[in-house]
């Protein structure tokens, strides 16, 4: 991370947006304080609940928290897993990110949680088909204990790529779809495969969202959203949307 970026982004974010709750451990501490909070945050539903329900992005990013939080004393028979975001491809297939969190997080102790994918197994269906399917699942869950997010350096999260056709209705505060398909965006992000995504409205259904960022890139995009006159309006910062809302408990994990 980019110390003097981060020095001058924390303040500018809490100025812009004071209800956000900033996580800035020393970077030798951060991969241990990320598991532990999202530990933490499962533990706790279990104990309230008597289960808990973690939705995950897919991505290379969350690879190392997987690999870290799978060997965590944690009552896996009690948790769900599910995902926010999954690229329309083959079952099988090395971008799937169910393949992701099935190698990475469902191995070990953590193997006995429950998962759902967004594609179930088998053939692929049309992309609009595979969309209302994945919709019904993520309705047959309660609300997510605890969403973990992540953000590209072009500002989507989940799979609300800025530039996509059908990015004004996943931002529609009232959209009823849990989940929809999105079509990409002209230069396509990579891999350049459609995409089904939880909306901002259902985002916005669970109990806490997490979002951590690592690397100068994405510190310098953060800092383009706060700049940005037009936030949080402009559909060109999806992540502008859930930085700016108050519905929902959001930390925003900076290690230094």
């Amino acid at each position: 991370m980019d110390a003097a970026m981060l020095a001058q982004l924390a303040p500018a974010l809490q100025a812009r947006w004071p209800h956000l709750r900033l996580r800035q451990p020393p970077g030798e501490e951060a991969l241990k304080d990320l598991v532990e909070t999202v530990a933490d945050t499962l533990r706790a539903a279990v104990t309230e609940g008597g289960a808990a329900t973690l939705a995950v992005s897919g991505g290379r990013s969350p690879v190392a928290l997987f690999e870290a939080l799978r060997t965590q004393a944690l009552p896996w028979a009690q948790i769900t897993v599910t995902l926010v975001d999954e690229r329309w491809v083959a079952d099988g297939h090395p971008d799937r990110n169910d393949r992701l969190v099935r190698a990475h997080l469902l191995q070990g102790p953590a193997a006995a949680a429950r998962f759902v994918p967004l594609i179930a197994p088998g053939p692929l269906p049309p992309l609009a088909d595979a969309a209302a399917a994945a919709d019904a699942r993520i309705a047959a869950l309660p609300p997510a204990d605890l969403v973990l997010l992540g953000m590209g350096a072009d500002a989507h999260t989940a799979s609300l790529f800025p530039g996509s056709p059908d990015l004004a209705a996943g931002l529609d505060p009232q959209q009823p779809a849990r989940v929809l398909a999105m079509r990409l965006p002209d230069p396509p992000p990579q891999p350049a495969h459609p995409r089904l995504s939880w909306t901002l409205a259902h985002l916005l259904r669970a109990r806490a969202l997490l979002l951590p960022l690592q690397g100068a890139d994405k510190l310098a995009t953060l800092a383009r959203v706060v700049a940005d006159p037009a936030r949080p309006a402009s559909p060109a910062w999806p992540i502008a949307h859930l930085l700016q809302q108050t519905a929902v408990p959001l930390t925003l994990w900076l290690p230094h």
